[in-house]
C-alpha cells in the first residue's frame, strides 16, 4: 500500500510493498492521497498532472511505488533462543506505574536460587537445538539485588555453552540504585546490553520512581549511571524512561538525557491502568505533536555535531530485518520465555504470573503446548486489523502482552499504541531522509 503523508512542510509517500520512501511536493502529495484513499482531489493544472502521473509510471515501473505486498510465510522455530531470567521478584524502589507491581508482581517478594538458574540455563542448552547464539536477560525487580547469583549463573553458562559449542549474550536490566564499582566492572566484561532506568529530568523521575521510604530516587541513580556511561566505551547501553499523562513534554526529558552525557536513549510510554498516570486517548494529539517536537530537537543536535540514537526513530528500510522475520511478530512464548524465581515458564515477562498463561517448569520442560502452539502460530497476518495499515511490516503488529492486556485478544492491536507507533515510523522516515539528504 501507498501511505502518504507530511512533516510540516515535508511531504513524503512511503510504499510498503517496496520499502520505499520517497520526498515529494505538496501537490503531489495531496494527488497521491486523494488518489490512494479516495478523498477530495486538489485543483491541479492538466499539466501538473501529467508531471505527476509520469513521475508516478516512472517509480512504479522501477519497481519503487505500487508494488504488491510479499505475503512471504513467517519465519517460526520450536528451537529456544533466548530467556528473561527473573532473578528478582523485589525491587528496592516503589514505582507508582510499575507493570510488575512494584517488583512482587501480585505474589510474594522472592529470589531465584542459584540452583533454578542453572537449571534455567541448563533447559536453554537442551532445548536451543542447532542455535549458536543464545541470550539471557537478567530482570527483576531489580537483579542487581541478585549480583552474586547473576555472576555465579554467568560463569556456568559460559563454562557449559562453551562446552556445547555455544555463545552466550548477557543483558540486564536495572534501575541503577545499587550500580557500584563492582557492577560497573562485571557489567562492563559480561553483559552485552545493559538497560538503565532513568525517566529524565528530577521533577519527573522523583514523582514516579521513589525509594521504600517514599523519597526520590533521582540524586541516587543519575551519578550511578554517568559513571557507568563514562566507563563503558563502545559497548551498548540504553537509557531507558518511561512517560506518563504527567509529563506529555516528554521531549524535555529525552533531551535532558542527551545532554546529560547519555547518547543512547529510549523514552517508553506508561503502560499502566492508574488513571492520573495512564495515556488516553485524548492524549494522542499531544503525543503526537511532542515526537514532532522531539524530532526536530533531535535532528537539530544531529547537525551540530550532538547527536544521539533515540530508538523510536531508528527506522531501517534498506538493510533492517528480513521481511519473513517483521510478519513473524514477536517470538515470545514460542522461541523466547520468561522464568520466575520458582523457576515456571511464561510467555514473557508482561504475561509473568499469569497462570492463564503458565507452560511449564525449567525442571520439567514446557507442559503446556497449548499455549505455546498459541504464539507459534501468532504473526502479522492473524492481525487482521493490521492489513490496511502502512506501518505493519516495521512494527510486526505491536506488542502480544500490550494487546492482551488492554483488548484482551493478542491479534487486536491496542490502538492508542499504534497511533504512538505511526507517528514514530513517520518521525524515523523524516528524520532519516533528512539525515541522509540535508547537509544542515
Amino acid at each position: 500500500m501507498v501511505h502518504v503523508f507530511n512533516f510540516k512542510d515535508y511531504y513524503y509517500i512511503y510504499d510498503s510493498g517496496s520499502g520505499s520512501l520517497h520526498e515529494c511536493d505538496k501537490d503531489t502529495a495531496l494527488y497521491l492521497k486523494a488518489r490512494c484513499e479516495g478523498g477530495v482531489m486538489p485543483s491541479l493544472s492538466a499539466e501538473k498532472i501529467s508531471e505527476i502521473e509520469s513521475d508516478v509510471k516512472a517509480l512504479k515501473d522501477s519497481g519503487l511505488l505500487f508494488v504488491e505486498e510479499v505475503k512471504t510465510a513467517p519465519v517460526k522455530s520450536d528451537k529456544v533462543k533466548a530467556l528473561c531470567l527473573h532473578i528478582c521478584h523485589d525491587c528496592n524502589l516503589r514505582c507508582r506505574y510499575c507493570f510488575a507491581d512494584e517488583g512482587a508482581y501480585h505474589s510474594e517478594r522472592e529470589f531465584m536460587s542459584l540452583e533454578t538458574a542453572i537449571s534455567a540455563i541448563d533447559f536453554l542448552l537442551k532445548n536451543s537445538g542447532e542455535r549458536k547464539v543464545l541470550e539471557v536477560d537478567f530482570f527483576g525487580g531489580e537483579p542487581l539485588m541478585c549480583l552474586d547469583t547473576i555472576k555465579k549463573v554467568v560463569a556456568y553458562a559460559r563454562e557449559q555453552g562453551d562446552k556445547a559449542g555455544k555463545k552466550f549474550l548477557f543483558t540486564t536490566t536495572t534501575n541503577a540504585l545499587l550500580l557500584d564499582g563492582d557492577a560497573i566492572d562485571f557489567f562492563n566484561r559480561e553483559m552485552e546490553n545493559v538497560v538503565l532506568s532513568l525517566d529524565g529530568r528530577r521533577e519527573v523521575h522523583d514523582a514516579i520512581r521513589k525509594t521504600k521510604n517514599g523519597k526520590g530516587s533521582f540524586d541516587f541513580v543519575i551519578d550511578n549511571v554517568k559513571k557507568f556511561v563514562r566507563s563503558r566505551g563502545d559497548k551498548s547501553y540504553y537509557v531507558r524512561g518511561t512517560f506518563t499523562s504527567k509529563n506529555l513534554d516528554f521531549s524535555k526529558d529525552v533531551l535532558f538525557l542527551a545532554e546529560s552525557g547519555f547518547d543512547s536513549i529510549s523514552m517508553e510510554p506508561v503502560v499502566t491502568e492508574i488513571d492520573d498516570l495512564a495515556i488516553k486517548e485524548e492524549h494522542i494529539d499531544a503525543i503526537c505533536g511532542e515526537y514532532e517536537n522531539l524530532c526536530e530537537k533531535y535532528l537539530e543536535k544531529h547537525f551540530k555535531g550532538e547527536g544521539f540514537n533515540f530508538f523510536h526513530f531508528n527506522i531501517d528500510l534498506e538493510g533492517g530485518t528480513c521481511l519473513q522475520k517483521r510478519v513473524s511478530a514477536c517470538g515470545a512464548g514460542n522461541e523466547y520465555f520468561s522464568v520466575v524465581p520458582n523457576g515456571d515458564i511464561y510467555p514473557c515477562h508482561q504475561f509473568a504470573g499469569n497462570k492463564d498463561f503458565l507452560l511449564g517448569n525449567v525442571k520439567d520442560g514446557i507442559k503446556n503446548s497449548g499455549i505455546r502452539n498459541q504464539f507459534a502460530e501468532n504473526s502479522l497476518f492473524t492481525r487482521k486489523e493490521c492489513d490496511n495499515c502502512f506501518a505493519k511490516f516495521i512494527c510486526s503488529g505491536g506488542c502480544s502482552a500490550n494487546n492482551y492486556n488492554f483488548t484482551g485478544d493478542m491479534n487486536t492491536p491496542y490502538k492508542i499504541t499504534c497511533a504512538m507507533m505511526k507517528k514514530r515510523i513517520e518521525c524515523g522516515m523524516h528524520a532519516l531522509a533528512r539525515k541522509k539528504y540535508d547537509k544542515n
